[in-house]
């Protein structure tokens, strides 16, 4: 039987709707069940913790999920949505040294130069032999977790530095620091002669996308900053502190940070620039425990089972000075790991981790600081049901 034409343009239009409508109901079953795994996880974490609002965004073989659960604003009954600004509080250090990095491979810095170069005031003082890397990977010998709460100006910052002694040999114990990582985004500002904040919004917030994100959030988008919410249910937002917005002052929506973690697991449509700078931020540094430490992130191999990224992501590692082994040569990014960062603020608790092999990742944001070891299990509940879904 001959098939003219008209037969065959036939014959073709059914196969392609046919094809269509297959791969539509592909896709909507892969939702499903992503929508599924999500909600499996997401639903009693906010339950057991009284979590008002969360927005989860997932990343999965290149598509991005959304999935927005409860309030923003229980005052006004405001509902979380993709345009809800959270608090990511030290999630904010990758995106620090996400800039450092930026500008050593700009040739602003060197992470082996030492932090006194760049602030001169601190010159004989112990940062002579402490170097930005040091700083960045919070090495230095023993810098708290906060600032005392006497240091309110730059000049009473610098009086602190300046009389500061480390309690360990440098390179030799991780002690987690506001003050140190905060100072490396700090000089790293200062090593390219511009205000850190102006550069991050000006330079690196446009390169990476991140249409939406912020340290001070503009008048016209107040309307979209969730509130925080304290132990005892009172609104809350951030305070404004010396070095906040180096250490953990962005605020930003599930959309444009499931856009910064799908940069650092393929970062080929960045500039050269950013894309050496991504790349730099996942090299390892030194080993602690079960953690690899690099720039702002932390690593562990892939597989991994969850007592271990528990014990990474412990008040032990928070709080104490762990001992620290410097890896030499720093072992160079790879895709077999797992790669994360928790943060933390007054009213809200956020983390974000993925894995660049399997092509997979997710943001989690709550306007309430719920534990952290909650956080890691339910977001390792996910990304292991997420690999069998692609």
């Amino acid at each position: 039987m001959r098939i003219n034409s008209l037969q065959k343009l036939g014959i073709l239009t059914t196969a392609a709707m046919l094809y269509g409508a297959s791969a539509h109901a592909a896709g909507n079953q892969d939702q499903n069940e992503i929508a599924r795994v999500v909600d499996g996880a997401i639903r009693p974490v906010m339950k057991a913790h009284g979590i008002p609002g969360m927005a989860v965004a997932v990343t999965v073989g290149g598509k991005r999920h959304f999935f927005n659960y409860g309030l923003a604003s229980k005052a006004s009954g405001q509902k979380v949505s993709e345009d809800t600004l959270f608090e990511i509080g030290s999630i904010s250090k990758t995106l620090t040294a996400t800039l450092g990095s930026y500008a050593q491979v700009r040739g602003a810095l060197s992470l082996s130069d030492n932090a006194s170069q760049y602030l001169p005031a601190l010159a004989g003082s112990a940062f002579d032999n402490i170097s930005l890397l040091d700083l960045a990977t919070y090495t230095a010998g023993g810098l708290p977790l906060q600032f005392p709460d006497d240091v309110s100006d730059q000049e009473e910052m610098i009086t602190y530095y300046k009389a500061w002694r480390p309690d360990h040999a440098v390179g030799t114990h991780r002690r987690y620091s506001n003050p140190s990582i905060g100072l490396f985004g700090y000089l790293a500002a200062r090593s390219m002669s511009k205000n850190f904040e102006d550069l991050m919004k000006e330079d690196l917030f446009p390169a990476l996308g991140l249409t939406h994100t912020y340290i001070r959030v503009p008048q016209g988008r107040m309307r979209d900053y969730a509130f925080g919410y304290s132990k005892d249910g009172r609104p809350i937002r951030v305070t404004p502190g010396i070095l906040d917005a180096e250490a953990y002052g962005v605020k930003t929506t599930a959309a444009d940070m499931i856009r910064f973690v799908e940069a650092n697991m393929d970062n080929s449509e960045l500039d050269d620039t950013f894309q050496s700078a991504i790349a730099s931020t996942q090299v390892g540094y030194y080993q602690v425990g079960e953690m690899t430490q690099g720039l702002g992130w932390e690593m562990y191999p892939w597989p991994l089972g969850l007592d271990r990224l528990l014990a990474g992501n412990s008040a032990k590692m928070t709080l104490e000075a762990n001992a620290a082994m410097r890896l030499s040569p720093p072992l160079p990014p790879r895709k077999d790991v797992l790669i994360n960062k928790n943060g933390s603020t007054n009213g809200f608790g956020a983390y974000v981790a993925f894995v660049p092999a399997k092509d997979i990742g997710i943001v989690m944001l709550a306007n309430k600081n719920y534990p952290i070891p909650a956080r890691v299990k339910a977001a390792y509940q996910i990304l292991t049901g997420l690999q069998n879904t692609h």
